[in-house]
């Protein structure tokens, strides 16, 4: 990575910690595994829990939380990048009270931003002044670079997984590169659209298979999430599961990931190499006054 990362996360480490954010990159390599619904669910099952939540849509060019919410967006991350708006002012309110960053749909120049473009992204995150205790970053599909680059910069990387082997197979590239060529070592993956809790063992028991052979990686397994119809209905409904349906076995499931979650221990500084964002949001000062309104 070029030096203009490293550069700002050195200037943003200079600032005086005096709150930690926890940060949870959730990702999967392969589309269609149900990360951002696992996401949006974790975001709202963790702010029923009294949490100030803000959800990071980082499919900067297919944009889809707001779809599955049926959210009305006005401005998104692009209006930043233009000058047009600041980060705070894109913001939509979700259910809970979580706070969501909308990315655009169908602009590929968000996939591809220049040096310049970065560095502004930066500037906006360092600069937002809304007070949050989890972040959750919903990452592109695939190991393009702004996958990679969102990963590295958190804290935890949440891998979701199905038992399909392109799925098996796409998860294990991600953990491969990230291990290998960027210092990424830990990773807890959550067995999406299950069976039965057996079913997503043995499903970790694949992954591991060959992370253990060939990598230097540790696996954690975090979550089972069962197939559900109530979970296809919620969606449907553009509501999330664990709302709508709070006793089904995907909210349930959902809801335990949520709270063994914010067990985690959150460090005082963001894990990964690549931190520009991350170091804002773990110096941001919030003062008493401060409140998360819904």
């Amino acid at each position: 990575m070029t030096n203009w990362f490293q550069d700002q996360a050195s200037g943003l480490r200079l600032m005086q910690k005096t709150n930690r954010v926890q940060v949870i990159a959730v990702t999967g390599g392969k589309g269609g595994v149900g990360k951002t619904n696992i996401t949006l669910n974790m975001a709202s099952a963790m702010a029923a829990q009294g949490k100030r939540v803000m959800v990071l849509d980082a499919d900067l060019g297919l944009a889809n939380v707001d779809v599955l919410l049926g959210i009305r967006v006005t401005r998104n991350l692009s209006h930043v990048l233009r000058g047009e708006c600041t980060l705070d002012e894109v913001l939509v309110e979700g259910p809970q009270g979580i706070r969501i960053i909308p990315a655009t749909s169908g602009n590929q120049a968000m996939t591809e931003l220049s040096p310049l473009e970065h560095v502004s992204l930066i500037r906006a995150f360092s600069e937002m002044q809304t007070p949050v205790d989890v972040l959750l970053v919903d990452t592109a599909a695939g190991i393009s670079d702004m996958v990679l680059s969102f990963s590295r910069a958190a804290q935890e990387v949440l891998v979701v997984v199905c038992d399909e082997p392109t799925s098996i197979t796409d998860a294990y590239a991600l953990i491969k590169i990230l291990s290998r060529d960027y210092g990424v070592f830990r990773f807890k993956i959550v067995a999406n659209m299950v069976r039965s809790q057996r079913e997503g063992q043995e499903l970790f028991a694949k992954l591991t298979r060959v992370t253990d052979r060939f990598l230097d990686a540790a696996l954690e397994l975090v979550a089972c999430v069962p197939f559900d119809g109530n979970l296809r209905l919620a969606v449907r409904r553009q509501t999330l599961v664990v709302n709508q349906y709070p006793k089904s076995p995907a909210a349930l499931a959902i809801k335990g990931l949520a709270g063994k979650a914010l067990g985690w221990p959150t460090p005082q500084r963001a894990g990964g190499h690549l931190q520009f964002f991350i170091e804002k949001l773990l110096n941001h000062p919030v003062a008493e006054q401060d409140v998360w309104t819904k």
